[in-house]
């Protein structure tokens, strides 16, 4: 995993399979992210078994196969998707490119696990939401931000427990390295990659709606902005949003393309959680001037304070509950009204957004 480009942010974890060898069978389609990388991993820890591969670029293919040498090749798109024998097809294709291509696998009767953002129009978004009523299949994303953070995992279960009481706000800070010259042309155009809210602002709403229980929000205000970089300019490189719940609970969060080339990581994450009873802040992959990595939980409640380093020690149940999700008709990784929740506020933040000249 490369901890200086996001871009190519692949955890690994412990192998923890939640079903034998050969009862879950998938293949991947789309290799334009490398957070497919992160996204096979994780279900091949939990027990999948990882079938086939294709993407149109043979490159990407080779490269793929080196990490995966287990994997078989596909000539085509279609080798896949007639293949009986997959429960599931994950991606990150482009990302104008998912929801179409979600349709696709749906219509041959697999589930389908995407990378985010899912979706960059409310047109793909309604096809979608139609096309999981009809077939009863699941149409899961992977927000690695929360489900493939230890930390972030950790923070969930504290506030299960009722660690801090009852949610009231959570404030996301998620900077990126651009790495401009290592990007494709498709991350520089809008319509491809859909904007900056929707694209990584997707991480902060989800973790908003699950960390304080939200079952329905309202985007407030929104705003983008292109501060500095001109050469490109169908990028924003900055926008912040603020969110109100249906039980009040809010979110502020900000994203951009920022990270200085000195840092270790490719951005300091932070996410903080408001309780009634306490908070939590997480530092998600690095502490600034120290030696050691990410994945620390600070947590005051009552009582006292706590810190937690959690690396290695949590692990990353979303890829498990999912495999049984798919074996077992239930929705215990990401309810399915989560993920289209969490898709349409992303949307609509940046559809709404104010743009800052």
């Amino acid at each position: 995993m490369s901890r200086a480009d996001g871009g190519m942010y692949a955890p690994k974890g412990k192998p923890n399979p939640v079903c034998q060898k050969g009862d879950f069978r998938f293949a991947a389609i789309g290799l334009d992210h490398g957070h497919i990388y992160g996204i096979c991993n994780g279900l091949t820890e939990a027990g999948g078994d990882l079938i086939w591969v294709y993407d149109p670029d043979p490159a990407k293919v080779s490269a793929f196969c080196k990490e995966y040498p287990q994997v078989k090749s596909a000539a085509s798109e279609q080798q896949v998707l007639e293949d009986a024998s997959l429960q599931l097809i994950a991606s990150a294709t482009v990302t104008c490119e998912r929801g179409p291509l979600g349709l696709r696998i749906m219509d041959h009767g697999k589930h389908y696990l995407s990378d985010k953002a899912p979706f960059t129009t409310m047109e793909q978004w309604e096809k979608a939401r139609a096309k999981v009523a009809q077939t009863g299949l699941i149409w899961a994303v992977c927000y690695s931000e929360r489900v493939h953070n230890e930390s972030a995992v950790f923070a969930g279960q504290l506030i299960k427990e009722g660690a801090i009481g009852r949610v009231l706000q959570v404030t996301t800070i998620a900077p990126h390295r651009l790495n401009a010259a290592n990007r494709p042309a498709w991350f520089f155009q809008r319509q491809k990659y859909g904007g900056i809210l929707c694209d990584i602002g997707s991480h902060q709403i989800e973790q908003f709606l699950y960390y304080a229980d939200v079952k329905e929000a309202e985007v407030v205000h929104s705003q983008i902005a292109n501060y500095n970089h001109p050469e490109y300019p169908e990028l924003e490189d900055f926008g912040d949003a603020l969110l109100l719940g249906s039980n009040g609970a809010s979110l502020y969060f900000r994203v951009d393309w920022f990270t200085p080339d000195g840092l270790r990581v490719w951005g300091d994450g932070r996410t903080f959680i408001m309780g009634t009873d306490g908070f939590i802040e997480l530092r998600k992959y690095i502490v600034v001037d120290r030696a050691d990595e990410g994945d620390h939980v600070f947590l005051v409640d009552g009582k006292e304070e706590k810190h937690f380093a959690v690396q290695g020690q949590v692990g990353y149940p979303f890829f498990g509950q999912l495999i049984l999700d798919c074996l077992h008709g239930t929705e215990n990784a990401m309810p399915q009204e989560h993920v289209f929740l969490a898709a349409r506020l992303s949307l609509e933040a940046q559809a709404r957004a104010v743009r800052i000249r």
